[in-house]
């Protein structure tokens, strides 16, 4: 079977949900979005690439920043809606944020608290 064949991309306008998980370590890097085309594109290249919502576009994990996911293996859900990556993280960075993680705010009495590895600064890699 074609592996494009058991994703559900129909079931919300031509997206699934993209877990990235770090293979190592097991740490849950980021969640984002893939359509048809990008889940291609990362089982062609071995790199992760992602649909961008905001910017209508395909985004190779890493383009801009250097920070990209190598897969390591791909799973899907019961559903076939959810795609589950383990990945190396090149660069150290998963977050547009320069975090190490895109979970980098944890819940501590009603407030949150930050507490993330600032792996780079991200106006002087996006030049915001």
């Amino acid at each position: 079977m074609d592996p494009m064949e058991a994703l559900d991309f129909a079931k919300a306008g031509g997206l699934v949900t993209a877990i990235a998980q770090d293979d190592a370590s097991g740490e849950i890097l980021m969640v984002a979005y893939m359509n048809a085309d990008s889940f291609r594109r990362t089982l062609e290249t071995g790199q992760v690439v992602y649909w961008s919502r905001s910017r209508q576009e395909l985004w190779h994990k890493g383009e801009t920043s250097g920070n990209v996911q190598i897969v390591k293996s791909i799973s899907i859900d019961c559903d076939g809606d959810a795609v589950l990556l383990r990945v190396e993280q090149r660069g150290g960075a998963a977050c547009h944020t320069g975090k190490r993680s895109c979970f980098f705010r944890r819940l501590e009495g009603g407030a949150w608290v930050d507490e993330g590895v600032q792996v780079f600064d991200p106006d002087e890699v996006y030049g915001r």
